[in-house]
């Protein structure tokens, strides 16, 4: 549920994307196997009989919640199976899928690869297995997440509503405000790189997932998908306004040029010469196990708006558990789903196995959970700034039907303008005109504004 992230950046190459796309437009209007709606009584049924179910994921709370739900349902083996993180996972779950053969039941999806998997045939729609009445238990940022033209194909488990961790220690030596606004962000890292020229406020290498992020708080739109046509503007205002600002960081040395997950990134962080992340709420639990050195100086904050009073986030990471069309199993991987990411049950398991923040209200809005002190923020309540995170995310956001291969493209144009200290926009364009090529290679209907 909250380990997403755990390995974030590794994403498919482009050999293997090619194969998941195969056949994806002729899919798109495919008809899932579960026309006929199951009823309480048929779960039951199903529940009460020896059956078994495979499940591929790479996060260290799927155990425990499998254990749970055997000891509640004796007749269900769950096995677990971790195949892998990013491109090895994605990579495993595709051959299966082409192969007809071997796939899991369930497997762990990240919410920007969910459409991709989806339009290609490979995941269960579980509308007609009654996921549509569970909508309400999750945040409407999670639940869209996993919604496809009107098709449902998974459950959320975790997200990744942004906010901004800084080290206090690094900010008071210097003076620094935590910034509320990107203008007082940028100011804040100029303050800090003329202090000390190894310092920086952030580091950025120049990263798909945290870029379209950024465009999505600032209320950009680049993709746009209606079935097989898919429209892409990459210099609408919200993406043209992160652009913009991130300029003045990266085209003035403001931001250290490293990738995030590197060794250096974690010496970065440990000796404060990187002193803020604006990044998903999951990251409380990395800095936490990953950072030892820093307990006591990080702090959390909202992340920096655009506009003075305002309150939106974005996600960045997270993601969900899908079944697999091929699942002869599909009624108990269901009740497997809402188990894990629906019931309180379940939730609770996860949440005392991992830190991070969960997709469902209920469990948001845990006092117990909310109020908790997080020694390693110096005793802060943590949470309850991650869970006004998670409200506020804004709506309205889509993926590509092809992000996985969107993303590995990235550092061939976007990348480039980091690397070279030059304009974001130019790399922008670059990178649209991949995602077009690709697109209209793949049989989709694609339109570039």
């Amino acid at each position: 549920m909250f380990a997403f992230t755990a390995k974030k950046g590794r994403i498919v190459g482009a050999a293997a994307i090619t194969a998941l796309l195969a056949g994806t437009v002729a899919a798109c209007g495919d008809s899932q196997d579960t026309a006929q709606t199951t009823s309480p009584a048929d779960a039951e049924a199903a529940l009460s009989e020896e059956s078994s179910l495979l499940v591929w994921g790479w996060d260290p709370a799927i155990q425990p919640v499998a254990d749970a739900f055997e000891a509640k349902y004796p007749n269900i083996d769950v096995e677990v199976v971790n195949v892998g993180t990013g491109s090895d996972h994605y990579t495993k779950v595709q051959n299966a899928i082409t192969a007809s053969s071997g796939a899991p039941d369930l497997a762990q999806m990240e919410y920007y690869a969910i459409p991709q998997f989806a339009l290609s045939g490979g995941l269960a729609d579980l509308t007609a297995l009654g996921a549509g009445e569970l909508e309400s238990s999750y945040t409407p940022a999670a639940w869209n997440n996993v919604v496809v033209n009107d098709a449902i194909y998974g459950l959320p488990w975790g997200t990744g509503p942004m906010a901004l961790f800084y080290n206090k220690a690094v900010f008071d030596e210097h003076g620094v405000e935590v910034p509320g606004t990107w203008d007082e962000y940028v100011a804040a890292a100029k303050t800090l790189h003329e202090a000390d020229p190894d310092l920086y406020i952030t580091n950025d290498a120049g990263d798909a997932g945290f870029a379209t992020s950024m465009m999505w708080q600032a209320g950009g739109q680049p993709f746009q998908i209606d079935g097989t046509n898919v429209s892409v503007n990459l210099q609408d205002e919200g993406s043209m306004k992160w652009a913009n600002t991130w300029n003045e960081l990266v085209q003035n040395d403001l931001v250290a040029p490293i990738s995030s997950w590197s060794d250096e990134w974690y010496q970065g962080l440990s000796n404060g010469s990187i002193a803020s992340l604006t990044i998903g709420a999951w990251m409380a639990g990395n800095l936490e196990s990953g950072v030892p050195d820093g307990a006591g100086d990080w702090r959390v904050a909202p992340m920096p708006v655009w506009n003075e009073g305002d309150t939106t986030t974005a996600e960045n990471g997270g993601g969900a558990f899908s079944v697999l069309e091929q699942s002869d199993n599909k009624v108990v991987a269901q009740e497997f789903l809402e188990f894990m990411t629906a019931s309180s049950e379940g939730q609770k398991i996860t949440l005392d196995t991992v830190d991070g923040i969960p997709s469902t209200v209920a469990e948001l809005s845990d006092e117990q959970w909310l109020n908790r002190e997080w020694e390693y923020f110096g005793g802060q309540q943590v949470n309850q700034v991650l869970a006004d995170a998670a409200n506020n995310v804004v709506e309205g956001w889509q993926y590509l039907p092809f992000q996985v291969f969107a993303n590995s493209v990235f550092a061939d144009s976007v990348g480039q303008s980091y690397a070279n200290k030059s304009d974001i926009n130019a790399g922008l364009s670059q990178w649209q005109d991949a995602i077009v090529s690709y697109g209209e290679q793949q049989g989709f209907e694609v339109s570039a504004q």
